[in-house]
């Protein structure tokens, strides 16, 4: 099992199944990618592999993100899939860290080999553990339809659970319409809901994850 509970103090979220994928959706500026982030850091910082998607920030600040979160962070630990489209198409090594370059956030299937890559280069370094994030959905969803999204979100539920890894997924809520949120969520095992708080903040709630939601929580 997995323990999210030291990230965000919810009982939902102490005993996460290994192989269980996680939506984090609300709206923009919300911090949804630092609680990615912080989900993955935890980990590592025990131990566990992470593997990063970006589609926004390039491949040397995730790696910057990750060693100011874990100083002690092996190279082999982390890898990371740049879906930029503007690091060429040969894999590199970042300050100790493989990064596998994608065309755009609309190429799927070079997401999956680059996924299937970083997970194979974890394995192989004897990481049993690990937390992929995907940030963000929302980007994808700009490239190409949300039928096909979920399909590659469920696929790679899949390839997460026969890992025993666990994913964390972001999703702007507040950038599409509520057909479109009710159809991805459904890909997922659980959703971690952020909302700003009346007042200034923020409130998280966990849905799916346990039997009941949980209440709002300021954060």
């Amino acid at each position: 099992m997995y323990d999210l509970s030291s990230v965000l103090d919810f009982d939902a979220l102490a005993e996460v199944r290994p192989g269980s994928s996680i939506l984090v959706s609300g709206p923009a500026m919300t911090g949804k990618e630092s609680l990615a982030y912080d989900i993955l850091a935890d980990g590592a910082r025990e131990g566990d592999g992470a593997v990063v998607v970006t589609t926004g920030d390039k491949a040397s600040s995730v790696v910057d993100e990750f060693r100011d979160r874990v100083p002690e962070l092996q190279g082999a630990q982390l890898g990371v899939i740049d879906c930029r489209g503007e690091g060429g198409s040969v894999p590199e090594v970042i300050d100790g860290v493989s990064v596998h370059q994608v065309s755009s956030p609309g190429d799927l299937t070079g997401i999956g080999i680059g996924i299937t890559k970083a997970l194979e280069g974890l394995h192989d370094s004897g990481r049993e553990q690990g937390r992929l994030a995907l940030v963000s959905l929302s980007t994808m969803l700009t490239y190409t339809d949300k039928k096909t999204v979920f399909k590659f979100c469920h696929v790679l539920s899949s390839r997460l659970d026969a890992a025993g890894y666990i994913g964390v997924f972001t999703i702007d809520s507040g950038a599409h319409d509520q057909q479109t949120i009710q159809v991805i969520k459904q890909a997922f095992d659980g959703l971690i809901d952020i909302r700003e708080a009346d007042g200034g903040g923020r409130q998280v709630r966990v849905l799916g994850l346990a039997n009941e939601p949980t209440d709002w929580k300021k954060i």
